[in-house]
């Protein structure tokens, strides 16, 4: 316990909890839209954001960000619009993910000097968690949580049946525009923490676990954060005895809890 004393560790404590939450609620309805590889398109795409802020000098976290907003919306866009004749979604998230990765690439070849702590944006490291980043998860967090909760029949509504929510005169297509610009953020702002290769997991594995035991989406939003803090707590604790990236023991955690509460279920179903 002595390793609580830390400011790092107490910086990645209360980022695995407000991530934990963000990823609670967009996660749901990823998984309720059917949509999980909209977050694996984005999370790889947000390496060309990397690159280019390696590149050009800026903060890589602000321009991964604009980066995966763009590509979102580029996704909701193309896969939505010309009619009979539009582009299929699972074609432009393999477009938008290979972009994504192959912009970083070049940038990140081309970006003078050494570039630091690439490993961490891939693969996720508790010492690079930082006050300020906390406190852009904490403005994300609390503004995900208000509009999750004003906004929360016209939500579940779209992630089930848009084509219902359409004639329910609710607003359809600004519910998948603003759900989209928060998984980006959501997805941005976790990457110091869980990494770009494992991103894709912590948005959709505690949904499935929570999902196992309850059909509410209300309550799937509430246990999948659940799942997710005791996966990042676990995971964090792990790496740090381990000396290992924090972002594969989080995933191996949640993973282990997928496969746990399945064997539970297994044995609660063969009763008589």
């Amino acid at each position: 316990m002595d390793i609580l004393q830390y400011t790092f560790f107490q910086n990645a404590l209360w980022a695995s909890l407000l991530i934990a939450i963000a990823c609670g609620i967009t996660g749901t309805y990823i998984v309720s839209r059917q949509i999980v590889f909209i977050s694996g398109g984005i999370t790889h795409a947000s390496f060309g954001g990397l690159g280019i802020g390696f590149y050009s000098g800026i903060n890589p976290l602000l321009s991964a960000l604009i980066f995966a907003v763009l590509s979102a919306f580029g996704i909701e866009y193309f896969s939505h619009s010309g009619g009979y004749k539009r582009i299929r979604e699972d074609s432009v998230i393999a477009s938008v993910w290979s972009l994504g990765m192959a912009i970083g690439v070049i940038f990140i070849f081309l970006a003078p000097g050494y570039t630091p702590n690439l490993s961490a944006y891939l693969f996720g490291n508790i010492l690079t968690v930082s006050m300020t980043d906390i406190c852009w998860m904490a403005i994300l967090t609390m503004i995900l949580i208000s509009a999750y909760w004003l906004g929360r029949r016209a939500i579940v509504y779209t992630a089930f049946d848009r084509d219902f929510a359409f004639t329910q005169g609710l607003p359809v297509r600004f519910i998948e525009y603003m759900m989209m610009f928060f998984i980006s953020a959501t997805i941005v702002l976790s990457i110091r923490l869980i990494g770009i290769m494992l991103l894709m997991s912590m948005v959709t594995v505690p949904q499935m676990t929570a999902n196992m035991f309850t059909s509410d989406y209300h309550k799937i939003t509430i246990a999948s954060s659940i799942l997710g803090f005791l996966g990042c707590i676990s995971g964090l604790f792990l790496s740090y005895f381990f000396n290992i990236p924090s972002g594969a023991f989080i995933i191996l955690v949640l993973i282990t809890l997928f496969l746990s509460s399945k064997a539970i279920q297994s044995l609660l179903l063969r009763k008589p």
